[in-house]
């Protein structure tokens, strides 16, 4: 057999070439939503109990998190290839749009206005607005909140909706957090905080609380929780649309649901059917 000759150009092309392929295999991106070596970013809340929670050790938890580290294992990706991003709620949409996260799962509900930014597949939970109040509490309905101090975090519009719409008489308080307000109940100078009752749960889930609260069932909204992607990117959608599927056939849900909010007696909504929006 003839032995071609192997140039010094020819060579040094040669490795360029095996270079500048090494190099392309090493994206941390997770732009390709492939998997096979690459990492993911995906958003999430760092202070949600029970949905999105970096724990003390530096290991991350909740429902948000086992939805998430789910669909991630059918785009390719192990756990260890999953970057969690902190992803607060004003920022969602730029994290998107910068290309900072893939995807962001944090108990983001799906709107009209957010859509006209950002595309969403799920929806994978239907949460409400609801109160949370001392498991002794005789508050029962909305009405019951007249003349009572009823919390919720400063910005959101949660308890003004409460005021508005079924208590006009209710004391609003607003405070930095949601763990404040926990405190508050707790020392009896507050009745009852309200926001999504998904988020309530997962705060009364928690070993230091449980027992001490309960969940009235006001069902005031509907929270439609879905993952959202840069605005576009539907192949994206698409195959997180069947990875949900998957998890709800195949048991996985209802047991990330038992996990992360069995504790607060958290009575939740059956999966809802994608692309199923519950006005």
């Amino acid at each position: 057999m003839k032995l071609r000759k192997v140039t010094a150009a020819s060579a040094t092309a040669l490795v360029i070439a095996l270079t500048a392929t090494a190099c392309g295999g090493d994206s941390d991106s997770g732009d390709s939503g492939s998997g096979g070596g690459d990492k993911i970013k995906i958003g999430i809340k760092y202070d949600q109990p029970g949905l999105g929670l970096k724990e003390p050790d530096g290991s991350f938890s909740g429902f948000d998190v086992d939805v998430a580290t789910y669909v991630a294992k059918e785009l390719g990706y192990k756990p260890d290839q999953i970057e969690w991003v902190e992803t607060k709620s004003a920022d969602r949409e730029n994290a998107l749009a910068r290309g900072d996260v893939k995807m962001i799962a944090a108990t983001y509900s799906i709107t009209d206005e957010r859509k006209q930014k950002v595309d969403f597949a799920g929806p994978y939970l239907l949460a409400h607005q609801d109160l949370l109040v001392k498991a002794d509490s005789d508050i029962k309905e909305g009405t019951d909140l007249n003349g009572k101090k009823l919390c919720s975090v400063t910005g959101s519009t949660s308890a003004q909706n409460v005021k508005d719409k079924i208590a006009p008489k209710a004391q609003l308080q607003q405070l930095g957090g949601y763990s404040e307000c926990i405190a508050g109940l707790q020392s009896d100078q507050l009745d009852a905080l309200t926001t999504d009752d998904a988020i309530l749960a997962g705060f009364a889930a928690q070993d230091q609380y449980k027992g001490q609260f309960k969940l009235t069932g006001l069902k005031l909204s509907n929270e439609n929780y879905g993952i959202g992607v840069k605005k576009g990117d539907t192949a994206t959608v698409n195959k997180i649309n069947d990875a949900l599927e998957k998890m709800v056939s195949d048991g996985a849900w209802d047991k990330a649901v038992k996990d992360n909010f069995g504790p607060a007696n958290y009575k939740n909504e059956p999966a809802p059917k994608i692309g199923q929006i519950v006005q």
